[in-house]
């Protein structure tokens, strides 16, 4: 395989054979840059995966993908970007606690031939991070045609732990994106016919892992696609790290599920399994209806996603790359740390604020609440519209429910957060690491996450969205600032509207209501009541309607609050 950039004219070859048979091109292993000052070049540029035809794509400094940024918390850096493309774009840094100005999101466009230089100190823990475009309506196409990098942030505490970190050598980046192409080979978004796996942007890859403990930092790179990563013989690996940090101890695992946007560093022990040669897989077989990658993509009795059910990925196990063990390296690791670092979540006892957000179809009907488009809280993304104003410091839970037939993978900027539970249940240990992103089960589900505003104030904003990039840009997303409550005048009252009891038989009483409009609906969307209230509290009686989950909308002229009840 192939891959010439258009822009410099250096031809990089991933692969020297020719393309016959599967798993025969080595994994590509991104280079490296590293502070104070970076330069980045989004540009087009050409791959051969295919002998004989040439995919045009995007890439950072080079055909497809970019660089590997090696960042150290605490110091100060600049990130000079340039768009040599022909059209607009963004650079957005997911994962980064970084001021709104530097974040990335869709305020701040890169017009063609221009260069943006973000200029910020790492405040970030160590972990594995990313970046990628996120212009509004085309973040889906720049990433399709190959716009992400990795960024690697390391600090102090981590690089005390007896752990892998040479770069390439016993520490691999690897994301996994899956792909389609039409006759002419080139890449196709908004399609459900991804069914050519690219690793690193390479097509049939495998990797040599040296017989030790190896450090795989895997990213979900995909726009859709949910994998269950796993290993053929069902070899256990060791998580430690979630989106935004190492977790307390490494968790033992034979299946790990992650979804678009979401990261994990994992540890393989290949100490004395020198020769031997295995697969990595996703076992979409076991995941549950609902999620993008299983047989059927909707909960419940839906039906399926256009195109979906002809790709023989979903609900199928499958190869992600091949590894091989081969000699060990000169001071290797041969042993699984018993204890990384301390995990401090925030307590619900010190919450200020919580914050209701409700997924569902833009326009009702059992095919939509499918394929969408979908709406956070009843509105399509607006860049005119602030959703919320957030004092700094305040400790937020943000409650997350999901009112559509899909799961969907939810992402917030500017801040990492603690997972509090996943339909009343606690997260499992691997879980419950600082995230920036999680998957959001169908039909009715919630899941509840606390964070904490700080450091960063601005009149621009920060967004939250669904990662499944084709749902973002149809609109499934919002946006919130921060500003400094010690010296803003602003008029939030941090009152928020309560339902009880939940769940209940029969009557509900919505308390802490402004004059406002309130709109009670079924799970399938459906209008059942609708009433001006001008008092604190209104009651509504449920007792009539079937068990199962309903939600008001409470309607003021600043804002839309969205809260879920169940009736028994």
């Amino acid at each position: 395989m192939k891959i010439k950039s258009i822009q410099n004219a250096l031809l990089v070859f991933i692969a020297t054979i020719p393309l016959m048979g599967l798993c025969q091109n080595p994994l590509f292993i991104p280079d490296t840059l590293t502070g104070p000052s970076i330069d980045l070049s989004f540009q087009t540029g050409e791959v051969e995966f295919y002998e004989g035809f040439t995919t045009h794509t995007f890439g950072y400094n080079q055909a497809i993908l970019g660089p590997t940024l090696i960042l150290k918390k605490g110091e100060d850096i600049i990130l000079n970007v340039t768009n040599d493309l022909t059209e607009p774009t963004t650079l957005h840094w997911h994962g980064l606690h970084v001021s709104a100005e530097n974040d990335g999101g869709p305020h701040t466009v890169i017009e063609a031939g221009e260069t943006w230089s973000p200029a910020f100190k790492v405040l970030d823990n160590a972990a594995t991070y990313w970046y990628h475009p996120h212009l509004h309506e085309r973040t889906e196409w720049h990433v399709t045609k190959g716009g992400a990098g990795f960024i690697i942030v390391r600090d102090e505490e981590e690089a005390l732990l007896d752990l892998p970190r040479s770069y390439g050598i016993d520490d691999f980046p690897v994301a996994i994106q899956s792909r389609a192409f039409d006759a002419d080979k080139q890449v196709v978004q908004q399609t459900a016919a991804d069914d050519v796996m690219l690793i690193n942007g390479t097509l049939d890859a495998f990797l040599d892992v040296p017989a030790q403990v190896v450090r795989l930092r895997l990213l979900n790179g995909s726009t859709e696609r949910v994998y269950n990563f796993g290993f053929e013989g069902n070899i256990e690996f060791y998580q430690i790290a979630t989106d935004g940090g190492l977790l307390d101890a490494p968790v033992t695992l034979t299946r790990l599920m992650l979804s678009p946007g979401e990261r994990a560093e994992i540890l393989l022990n290949m100490t004395g399994r020198e020769d031997d040669s295995f697969n990595m897989m996703s076992f979409a077989s076991e995941m549950p209806n609902g999620i993008y990658g299983a047989t059927s993509p909707g909960g419940g009795q839906m039906s399926s996603i256009p195109g979906y059910d002809a790709n023989d990925l979903n609900g199928s196990d499958f190869n992600i790359m091949r590894l091989n063990v081969v000699a060990q390296n000169e001071n290797p690791v041969t042993d699984i740390p018993a204890s990384l670092i301390t995990n401090t979540p925030y307590s619900e006892s010190d919450v200020m604020t919580t914050r209701s957000l409700l997924f569902r179809a833009k326009v009702m009907g059992p095919q939509n609440a499918l394929t969408g488009p979908f709406v956070i809280n009843g509105v399509s993304f607006d860049l005119e519209v602030i959703n919320y104003e957030i004092p700094l410091d305040n400790i937020e839970v943000w409650q997350l429910t999901n009112m559509t037939a899909i799961s969907h993978p939810f992402h917030i900027h500017d801040v990492q957060f603690y997972i509090l539970d996943i339909n009343g249940v606690a997260p499992p240990a691997n879980m419950r690491g600082r995230k920036d992103v999680v998957l959001v089960p169908p039909m009715g589900s919630t899941v509840r996450f606390i964070t904490k505003f700080d450091d960063h104030t601005s009149e621009v904003p920060y967004m939250y969205h669904c990662h499944m990039l084709s749902h973002e840009d149809d609109g499934m997303m919002g946006q919130f600032v921060v500003f400094d409550n010690a010296s803003a005048t602003n008029d939030q009252s941090g009152v928020e509207v309560t339902v009880y009891p939940n769940p209940t038989t029969d009557q509900v009483t919505l308390s802490g209501l402004m004059p406002s409009t309130i709109e009670l609906y079924n799970m399938s969307g459906q209008l059942l009541d609708r009433r001006i209230s001008k008092t604190g509290v209104e009651k509504f009686s449920l007792m009539n309607y079937q068990p199962g989950v309903y939600y008001f909308e409470v309607i003021t002229l600043k804002e839309r609050q969205t809260l879920s009840v169940v009736k028994n």
